[in-house]
């Protein structure tokens, strides 16, 4: 396998990984709604108080923020996004130093 295939590659596995989590998440916050609704209303645990729809509002906020993470700043902040950066990175240090090098050049005192 070429190194840019098996790039592509670890990229696609990496990318479902983070899905899965994300789905693992959702159906964790399903389950667990369900949970917290059930010790309040049956079981009496603080009946007297609405805490549960703060706990679920919460935990489906964390929720949307991790659906952000993985399906909007991570599909732009990619592999190719990484190595732009470093090349725009690379280009503006090498024009200082040929900038310096030329500066450095021209105020040597001639030697006539």
């Amino acid at each position: 396998m070429e190194v840019q295939q098996h790039e592509l590659y670890e990229y696609a596995r990496d990318r479902i990984k983070q899905k899965k989590r994300l789905f693992y998440h959702f159906v964790i916050i399903c389950i667990g709604s369900i949970f917290i609704f059930v010790a309040n209303k049956w079981l009496g645990l603080y009946a007297d108080k609405i805490w549960w729809t703060w706990a679920i509002a919460i935990w489906v906020f964390i929720f949307l923020l991790h659906a952000i993470k993985v399906f909007i700043i991570d599909s732009f902040m990619n592999k190719n996004w990484e190595r732009d950066q470093i090349d725009k990175l690379i280009l503006k240090q090498s024009k200082k130093i040929e900038n310096l090098k030329n500066d450095l050049e021209n105020s040597k005192p001639s030697t006539e």
